[in-house]
């Protein structure tokens, strides 16, 4: 067992963490002043999203220099200080690289625009007619280049021109990059939407959007083995790649020790539940029954074929958890606890968002001018165009903008939320003055120590790494129950994911049979079960260790 295999890694949005600076924008002397803070939360790695120089057209996604700091977040001497004096702590620093595409104002795409027979002309995909490939943030995926009088493959937005993975000058300048900060200290790196670096020679056309002949391309295993090769083999990284629209079985690959590839891999199935006819620009309830089958699913796929998960509920792509999966209302408490509780107890390496572990909310903005978010943009004016009404525009914006994520962490209730002595470069939600770090961090049962609690026991249960996962009641329309099983021992995971009381009967030989029973975590004071015949409150979450002997 890997030591990141028992790790948990807690995901910083620099842009809205922190502001040392007094700034409308967090820095990294921000993340370094709140290190005690995460220390005592437990976490071991710290996945930071891009701060390298970037024009901020896709808030640091785009990046236009891979050697240098933002200046918005500071300086390299910054960053050296937040690496080490993580490490005094005991924690890492996971690297947020970008390299699937680069900012058009990179000196490379530069240069490549400039002439035709630019040696770095083939860093980039250019053809002379477009295909029908659509971009993921909406409209065509090819730019024109009046310049040179072709068009550029951008599967993003139309700044971030994709890099040709199948040109070795590309490849060693990504390696060479990579090993720099390697060697500046870093402790791994999250890798952008990886699968996407591979696109088939001859861009086939056909009447989808083109995500099927890109995603998983059919160089990415081989470009990610010689990457393993060229700068993680023989160092302690921790490497997780961004799966976009990816397969079990890829993902197996991608992850298995013996490919060689990478440690682990992000998959965003189980946050799709809530897409209508896979259309996410809708706003619609989540189907909680296939949000199991896909878990489940995913649990027994890699622990069968020997890979391994990345465990998320939010990052800073996706709304808030407890306002899409939950209750940001009455039941808020108990349902951020139950989501962390039914999360953290699989097989994988959970990923905790900044401010998941106090449960924050959605903002609930409801005008488009509050959104800063260009993929919404985007989407609110394709939406416009195409005759949808502001209201129904707006609906499903303000359940699915990436913006829900990005509002500053909330330390206080002091103005700002105690973000920064400026105005943020976002708004915050209402719910700020009550929903934050100082609040919680002395009420024992808050979220916050309610995650904590979660982190601990991913150190004293074994079960969590190991045991084999297995689903029981799969065909409950209210409740997730699991089993983690090991050598005479079990976890048993109860979660009801809805504000209504309901009771539930076990399988036999669950409970009864058990001869030894202990409450490892519940989300009701009270909560101690142990009976066949459950009884569950709203929202409510309890994991019992169960022994034979």
């Amino acid at each position: 067992m890997q030591d990141w295999q028992r790790s948990v890694i807690y995901q910083i949005y620099p842009k809205s963490f922190h502001s040392h600076a007094g700034n409308p924008t967090g820095d990294l002397l921000g993340v370094a002043a709140k290190l005690d803070y995460l220390q005592w939360l437990g976490v071991d790695c710290l996945w930071i999203t891009p701060f390298l120089r970037s024009p901020q057209r896709d808030n640091g996604y785009d990046i236009s220099d891979y050697y240098a700091i933002d200046p918005s977040y500071g300086t390299m001497a910054d960053c050296e200080l937040l690496i080490a004096e993580a490490g005094k702590r005991g924690i890492k620093l996971m690297l947020d690289i970008v390299v699937n595409h680069t900012s058009i104002e990179h000196t490379w795409f530069q240069q490549a625009r400039s002439s035709l027979d630019n040696p770095y002309r083939d860093f980039y995909i250019w053809r002379d007619q477009p295909n029908n490939w659509e971009s993921k943030f909406g409209g065509s995926a090819w730019e024109y280049e009046a310049q040179t009088g072709q068009y550029f493959l951008h599967l993003f937005d139309h700044t971030q021109a994709d890099l040709n993975w199948d040109n070795p000058k590309v490849r060693a300048e990504v390696f060479k990059l990579m090993r720099f900060w390697r060697d500046k200290g870093v402790g791994g790196f999250r890798l952008d939407v990886i699968n996407l670096i591979s696109k088939p020679a001859d861009f086939p056309a056909d009447n989808t959007d083109g995500r099927r002949f890109y995603t998983d391309g059919p160089n990415v295993h081989q470009y990610l083995q010689e990457m393993h090769r060229e700068v993680f083999e023989d160092h302690d990284l921790i490497n997780v790649g961004e799966m976009s629209s990816t397969s079990l079985e890829h993902c197996i690959r991608y992850s298995r020790p013996d490919s060689r590839e990478l440690s682990m891999t992000f998959n965003f199935h189980h946050l799709k539940v809530d897409y209508p006819n896979m259309q996410k620009w809708v706003r619609a309830d989540f189907d909680f029954l296939e949000l199991k089958r896909i878990l489940s699913d995913w649990q027994t796929g890699m622990q069968t074929g020997g890979g391994w998960n990345a465990l998320f509920w939010c990052n800073h792509d996706q709304p808030r958890v407890v306002s899409r999966f939950g209750d940001d209302g009455e039941h808020r408490v108990v349902s951020a606890k139950m989501l962390g509780t039914a999360l953290h107890f699989l097989q994988g390496t959970p990923f905790i968002y900044q401010g998941e572990e106090l449960g924050m909310t959605n903002p609930g903005f409801e005008h488009i001018e509050q959104y800063r978010d260009v993929e919404t943009l985007n989407i609110y004016r394709l939406k416009r165009e195409a005759g949808e009404s502001e209201a129904s525009s707006m609906a499903a914006i303000m359940q699915k903008s990436r913006d829900n994520s990005r509002t500053p962490m909330q330390w206080s209730a002091q103005p700002n939320a105690g973000f920064s002595s400026t105005e943020p470069w976002i708004g915050l939600p209402a719910s700020a003055t009550q929903i934050n770090v100082e609040n919680q961090l002395d009420d024992t049962t808050s979220v916050l120590h309610h995650y904590r609690q979660l982190i601990a026991s991913r150190r004293s249960e074994p079960l969590i790494q190991d045991g084999v996962y297995r689903q029981l009641l799969p065909t409950h329309k209210q409740v997730w129950v699991y089993l983690r099983e090991g050598d005479g021992e079990r976890l048993l995971v109860v979660n009801n994911f809805y504000g209504a009381a309901c009771e539930v009967e076990l399988p036999e030989r669950v409970i009864t049979d058990c001869m030894l029973q202990r409450q490892v975590i519940s989300n009701y004071p009270d909560g101690e079960v142990r009976k066949r015949q459950l009884f569950l409150r709203p929202y409510e979450s309890f994991v019992l260790h169960l022994t034979d002997h």
